[in-house]
């Protein structure tokens, strides 16, 4: 049943693969032959693996829905990595992989010596494999493919969607699906059309959309959009970046016709005080070290770059390494804490992070009063106790993941502090670089060895721990 599903995912991917096709037609790109023969090979596979596996049973599983999820995503960006091994500009396997890991999982890191060299369906295929990503593989799939409604949807849904309890908006996963993707591509035409209208044509403003959006971060130029110096597109980005770190299901809600559900989530209203706070002591910060430049050093440039970074997103208007330690250090703070659960960003959510809070103060208080029945409340409800250690946990295996992948990248010869920002870079889904891999660098420079660390990373991030990390435990295998 895996491998029957996975043909049908394959197929789904031939049929984005044709957006970039037709992209190198339209511009007249030698690179439509690598498309094509990537379209060739992908629905091939997906057609022989849908044809000839029949399936024992037809139900999947826990077990089955955490193995698929993450065969899928490595699937795809195996798949996806063709064209770029094929291009007329063409990359070594450990990048191109890391390349399609990077898009597939909106992280943003790239190796790409200069993205403004590739052609026009090369950047369409970067810009497309993050918004397929941002939202979800599976999730695409269980709107389109209703039959895995019955065929363990809502473990195949649990095991991608990002947070900690996922709630269902409508009685069929299914329609649950495809009301969250209406939104994204109501938020990703939207944009579109109000990027169009300022300094970009219409390819970057379809490609920017995707990236903004999805909380990716690749750009069709090698300074991001600080190459356009537009205040009007840092700004317009700003906000969907900032919608796209939103959950969906929140914002589905207030479509439905209840605005005071944003203001009555306790992660929303947090999300809004972080960037607030953060917001001045970035200035603070800025205007210390003597920074200002003009009143965009203090106003959009600081906000728009702690959004792209608790969003995930990684897009960038100006060198923010130029701020200082501390304001590098903030942003660590940032990567960490992530957006809200249930939107395409990354980091360990500010949901977890209130558990943890209030976790906490309840145990310094019963340090004092050790009689003390306490509980964790959120939104008004009392969250049962399993779900508060399973967010414990998680924190304590994110940071062991951190430390892991920065010491293995140490043993390959990166300098210590590039090692593991890139490692937490990396799991966050931030895909911003300090260092060697910072501003006017990329990741071209980690060996092959250590890009595959980083991919699996990203990886791990995207699923969000347990579901990649629990193939790796002998009890998962045992029936």
């Amino acid at each position: 049943m895996l491998l029957r599903v996975l043909g049908w995912l394959l197929l789904v991917e031939s049929c984005f693969m044709t957006i970039p096709l037709l992209t190198a037609l339209i511009y007249e790109e030698n690179d439509w032959k690598a498309f094509a023969i990537g379209w060739g090979v992908t629905i091939l596979s997906g057609v022989l693996l849908t044809t000839f596996v029949r399936p024992a049973r037809s139900e999947m599983g826990r077990h089955e829905g955490f193995l698929l999820t993450a065969s899928v995503w490595v699937a795809f960006s195996t798949f996806g990595m063709i064209p770029f091994l094929l291009a007329d500009n063409p990359i070594g396997v450990s990048d191109a992989f890391f390349e399609a890991m990077s898009g597939f999982t909106t992280t943003g890191c790239s190796v790409l010596l200069s993205v403004e060299d590739m052609s026009h369906s090369i950047a369409m295929w970067r810009a497309l494999m993050q918004w397929i990503g941002g939202m979800g593989i599976i999730l695409f799939t269980l709107a389109v493919i209703p039959m895995l409604n019955h065929s363990g949807g809502m473990q195949l849904f649990n095991a991608e969607v990002t947070g900690i309890t996922h709630e269902k908006l409508r009685p069929r996963i299914s329609s649950t699906a495809k009301s969250l993707w209406l939104i994204y591509i109501g938020l990703t035409v939207t944009l579109i059309g109000l990027l169009w209208v300022g300094p970009m044509d219409l390819f970057d403003s379809i490609c920017h959309a995707f990236s903004a959006i999805s909380t990716g971060g690749f750009s069709t130029r090698d300074n991001s959009l600080a190459f356009y110096n537009s205040d009007y597109v840092t700004i317009v980005v700003t906000i969907f970046m900032f919608l796209g770190g939103t959950s969906f299901a929140l914002m589905y809600r207030v479509l439905l016709g209840d605005p005071g559900a944003l203001m009555r989530n306790d992660v929303f209203r947090s999300y809004l005080i972080i960037i607030g706070g953060f917001y001045l002591a970035f200035v603070g910060s800025i205007v210390m070290l003597g920074q200002v430049e003009d009143w965009r050093s203090v106003t959009i440039y600081p906000l728009f770059q702690i959004i792209s970074t608790i969003t995930s997103t990684g897009l960038s208007v100006c060198d923010f390494e130029a701020w200082g330690p501390f304001v590098l250090a903030l942003i660590f703070v940032l990567m960490f804490t992530g957006a809200c659960a249930g939107s395409t960003s990354g980091g360990a959510k500010i949901d977890r992070m209130l558990f943890l809070i209030k976790n906490s103060h309840n145990e310094l208080y019963k340090c004092v009063h050790p009689n003390a029945v306490t509980n964790v409340r959120i939104n008004d409800k009392v969250v049962p106790s399993p779900i508060v250690s399973k967010v414990i946990a998680f924190l304590c295996i994110y940071i062991m993941v951190i430390a892991v992948g920065g010491i293995i990248l140490t043993a390959l010869g990166l300098p210590i502090v590039d090692s593991f920002f890139s490692a937490f870079s990396c799991v966050s889904n931030t895909g911003l670089g300090a260092g060697v891999t910072g501003h006017g660098g990329n990741f071209d420079i980690v060996p092959d060895a250590g890009k595959w660390v980083l991919s699996s990373l990203m990886l791990i991030g995207r699923l969000e721990l347990f579901t990649v990390l629990i193939l790796l435990t002998p009890e998962f295998w045992i029936k």
